[in-house]
């Protein structure tokens, strides 16, 4: 059975619940529900494990903080015997609009203090990730306070659309490819259903 590492970016504690800054987290959430899955407290992060079409995914949301998922993502990696091209990060992208989702084979970590750390410990870029876009709609100056901010609510559908789009990339990517995959989503533009 082929196993994947789906990692899920954010911060662990109720204050960080459900920001911009975590919605790696509840991607991960979203896909391990979906799949009836329970998460569990391990070894640097919570882990589940989901099984899906003669797939294993081990599904880990570091409880590192944001800027050490480095850590908990190698650990997680070299104890499964996971090869680094079978991993999915996924991650908030300010440079990104709320309408988009990007996913990537490798890249820079973009000033993004998760996949710093990350290309830092596995000393590599190399790595599958899938950009969720947040945004950039904040006065000059109030950028973490923004990052670190819930969704406003003209917001939520996007968001709503995006987490469900975001579990079929994480299927997809792992039974179709990457790049299939990519060619698919990278497309796509999210409206609200008004088409506002």
């Amino acid at each position: 059975m082929s196993k994947f590492l789906v990692v899920g970016l954010g911060n662990p504690g109720s204050e960080y619940a459900h920001t911009r800054h975590n919605i790696g987290f509840d991607v991960v959430d979203s896909f391990v529900q979906k799949h009836n899955a329970a998460f569990r407290t391990d070894r640097l992060a919570d882990v589940a494990e989901v099984k899906w079409k003669g797939k294993y995914f081990i599904c880990i949301k570091p409880t590192t903080y944001m800027n050490l998922s480095g850590k908990a993502f190698k650990y997680w990696l070299d104890k499964e015997k996971i090869p680094l091209e079978n991993s999915l990060t996924i991650v908030d992208e300010l440079a990104l609009p709320l309408s988009k989702l990007r996913l990537r084979g490798s890249g820079s970590a973009a000033g993004h203090n998760g996949l710093s750390d990350i290309q830092q410990v596995l000393g590599t870029d190399k790595y599958p990730r899938l950009r969720f876009g947040i945004g950039s709609n904040f006065p000059k100056g109030m950028q973490v306070d923004f990052v670190l901010g819930k969704w406003f609510p003209e917001e939520a559908e996007i968001v709503k659309q995006k987490i469900e789009k975001s579990i079929e990339v994480i299927e997809n990517v792992f039974v179709t490819g990457l790049e299939r995959t990519m060619n698919w989503v990278n497309t796509m533009e999210f409206k609200p259903a008004d088409g506002k």
